[in-house]
């Protein structure tokens, strides 16, 4: 893919706020989090028939529940990730194959871009960058999770300072809005040059 970039991070880096921003300088952003949603919502009986009915509530999968038992059982998380990403991926190249022949600069949304980097056909990546202190406060103090839980959630995803290395671009949210907003502004004026 020749326009697209992977933007990437860890839970509670600040992926979404970074996302947003660059649809605001006119980005295209291919959302997997939005599609993962998507795709759950879409498929209640094979959620059903791989972990049971107790996460299906008339028709409907409970997301916190799912997500608090396989965030803490690694193997019941892979078997979650095998049934949604063949989907999801399917998806997002089908919006990446549009936006190519448009010729746009775009962004796929992917927060387990180095996670499951096989299967990607993107080239550039951008990683949004918090220390895993500050990942661990954002959830406990903005997402209400139990420190167990914040503990499972960040260990179930590569850690963020060997992403730190393996990204093309940073773009660095351990401050506060300001300093982010100009981390973004830095990193559009950088690729607006490079894709010129």
């Amino acid at each position: 893919m020749k326009y697209g970039i992977a933007l990437t991070g860890g839970i509670a880096t600040g992926k979404s706020t970074v996302a947003n921003s660059l649809r605001g300088y006119g980005f295209p952003v291919i959302d997997s989090d939005k599609i993962s949603h998507q795709v759950l919502k879409a498929h209640p009986e094979g959620i059903d028939s791989i972990f049971g009915s107790g996460y299906v509530v008339e028709g409907e999968v409970n997301r916190k529940k799912l997500g608090s038992y396989v965030f803490a059982n690694p193997s019941e998380l892979k078997k979650l990730e095998n049934f949604l990403h063949p989907m999801i991926r399917e998806i997002v190249e089908q919006q990446s194959r549009v936006l190519e022949f448009e010729k746009k600069l775009y962004f796929v949304d992917s927060p387990l871009f180095f996670e499951n980097i096989e299967y990607q056909t993107l080239e550039k990546s951008v990683l949004v960058y918090a220390p895993k202190e500050i990942q661990l406060a954002r959830l406990v103090g903005d997402r209400e999770l139990y420190f167990y839980e914040a503990i499972d959630r960040i260990k179930s995803q590569m850690n963020i300072e060997d992403k730190l290395d393996m990204a093309d671009y940073t773009i660095d949210n351990s401050g506060d809005y300001v300093k982010l907003f100009f981390e973004i502004k830095n990193f559009v004026d950088d690729i607006n040059h490079f894709f010129k």
